[in-house]
């Protein structure tokens, strides 16, 4: 018996339902890629990136990780980044959390989480710096939920201080870094008002992103 053979039988119904909408729908994909879009969200299964917004297969460069975290030592996340950029030529990246995220969570319990403690230490260091306003939230929930939103902010100022986004920006390369949060008890997304389309738009934006967060506690 083949290992997993509902998941197969799931996707051969799934490639027969798309043939059916558009029979050359796969020999359209395989011929190319052009996504407009690069998704860095979070690794959770709950949050799907082409299926919350809506877009087929081939029309967003998605990469994931625990808490959706942009680290300037990450070689993996900044490979998809040069190459979305530099290859792609995507238009638009989209760093996307999500509220009650079990990353974040783990990030504010003093517990030992193991090995991804060390990855976790980056929200930490988030928290820290607000800190004087995330201790006045009483209620964890939402407490965590700022969290998120904070994390968020600080991962679209990370990418638009790497290198490759700056270098591109130098050239004339149109790109626009967006912060969004995703609700999984509405399946609805909120845009964090911090869009970042040059270098010398990102200290006026990020300020008036965090302000906004932080006035909201």
């Amino acid at each position: 018996m083949k290992v997993l053979s509902q998941l197969f039988e799931n996707n051969r119904n799934w490639a027969q339902g798309i043939v059916e909408k558009d029979p050359d729908f796969f020999k359209k994909l395989s011929n190319q890629q052009t996504p407009e879009y690069l998704w860095i969200g979070c690794s959770d299964s709950r949050v799907p990136a082409n299926e919350i917004i809506g877009l087929a297969p081939g029309e967003v460069f998605v990469h994931r990780n625990i808490a959706n975290l942009v680290i300037h030592t990450d070689m993996n996340c900044l490979s998809v980044l040069q190459y979305a950029i530099d290859f792609l030529k995507v238009k638009h990246i989209i760093v996307c959390g999500h509220y009650d995220c079990g990353g974040v969570k783990g990030a504010m319990d003093n517990s030992s989480q193991g090995l991804v403690d060390n990855w976790l230490r980056h929200i930490r260091d988030i928290y820290s710096k607000y800190a004087v306003t995330l201790d006045q939230i009483s209620d964890m929930k939402r407490r965590t939920n700022k969290l998120c939103e904070l994390n968020v902010i600080e991962q679209v100022a990370n990418v638009c201080h790497t290198t490759i986004v700056q270098e591109a920006w130098k050239r004339g390369q149109e790109i626009s870094v967006h912060g969004w949060v995703y609700g999984l008890e509405n399946g609805l997304l909120r845009d964090l008002h911090v869009c970042v389309r040059a270098a010398d738009e990102l200290s006026a934006i990020y300020r008036m992103a965090v302000d906004e967060e932080l006035e909201e506690k």
